[in-house]
């Protein structure tokens, strides 16, 4: 079992192209099945929250590929420096 707060201090890493995406601020979580659906990174500028939520990076649950002691690698696909998820099936 794991603590939200120990889940939010591990380094986010895209396996794809070895890339430290950052730190979780926050999750998606279904109220109906109580399952993390996602994890979501802070984007780039923002700071304590005050902007715009579109900037997030949104990480799938099923897009995580393992969780370490001190990293959680995630699949994540980066089109030219912006970003989007790519869904996996």
């Amino acid at each position: 079992m794991i603590k939200i707060s120990e889940f939010q201090v591990k380094d986010v890493v895209n396996v794809s192209n070895g890339r430290k995406l950052g730190h979780i601020a926050d999750l998606e979580i279904n109220l109906t099945t109580g399952k993390i659906e996602a994890i979501v990174i802070p984007g780039a500028g923002k700071m304590m929250g005050l902007f715009a939520r579109e900037s997030d990076v949104v990480i799938p649950w099923r897009n995580i590929v393992k969780i370490g002691s001190d990293v959680i690698l995630v699949r994540h696909h980066d089109t030219a420096d912006g970003e989007s998820f790519q869904k996996e099936s």
